[in-house]
């Protein structure tokens, strides 16, 4: 056989492996699966319940007010952690006109307001903290944490999220080695309920300058997820 005829003769055979290697020559047995992902991520929805929690007229000093409200969760996903902004204006009551700086602090600062914790006991409430007006919309991290360690352990769990202001919650509970998992979430469709008790306080002196004023406490609440989790 010629060199020619050898070489056309491994043409058509490697053509032909080809085509076996290709499967369109011969039929074999074959299946498939498919697999489909979903990612849908929740929400957070934080309501106040009700807005306006105080509105009253003819202050004077020595006066208290005590109000609750809640905190519903009307996402979808549970929420770790709370904070709370506090902003305050003061005016006079009469024109609605701004006051000087150092009247308005004045007044912030005779404004006191306690957290209280319902107890069920004899005393029906517990007094958690109490801050002034001006305290609490001047915190830094610095007073946060020293406050805290005025507040024993399990309250802090208990309050969670109840306990206001920006702060390193998973840097504390690491510190402080509580586990994350025991700590208190407002669950989705829950309502957190907020007790607290407003005082105009009496100094004992006279406090003629704080007369005739208005003060506008604006409190906004942000709600923060819990930790990720394996699914």
């Amino acid at each position: 056989m010629s060199l020619k005829k050898k070489l056309g003769m491994g043409i058509a055979t490697a053509v032909m492996g080809v085509g076996l290697i290709g499967g369109g020559v011969f039929a074999y047995f074959s299946d498939t699966a498919e697999q489909t992902n979903t990612f849908a991520s929740g929400t957070l929805s934080l309501e106040s319940v009700p807005e306006v929690v105080v509105d009253v007229d003819n202050l004077k000093p020595g006066d208290t007010m005590y109000r609750e409200f809640g905190l519903h969760n009307d996402g979808s996903l549970d929420i770790g952690s709370i904070t709370m902004k506090t902003d305050y204006e003061v005016v006079n009551a009469s024109n609605n006109m701004s006051v000087d700086e150092e009247t308005a602090e004045a007044y912030a600062d005779a404004m006191m307001v306690q957290f209280l914790r319902n107890t069920g006991g004899d005393e029906p409430y517990e007094v958690v903290f109490e801050l002034s007006v001006s305290q609490l919309a001047n915190m830094t991290e610095d007073d946060i944490d020293e406050l805290l360690t005025e507040i024993d352990i399990e309250t802090i769990r208990e309050w969670i999220p109840f306990l206001p202001w920006p702060f390193d919650w998973i840097g504390y509970w690491e510190e402080n080695d509580i586990p994350t998992e025991n700590i208190k979430t407002l669950e989705a469709g829950d309502t957190a309920p907020f007790d607290v008790k407003f005082e105009f306080v009496d100094s004992g002196e006279a406090q003629n300058e704080l007369q005739n004023l208005k003060l506008d406490l604006t409190w906004t609440f942000e709600g923060f997820q819990t930790e990720g989790e394996e699914k």
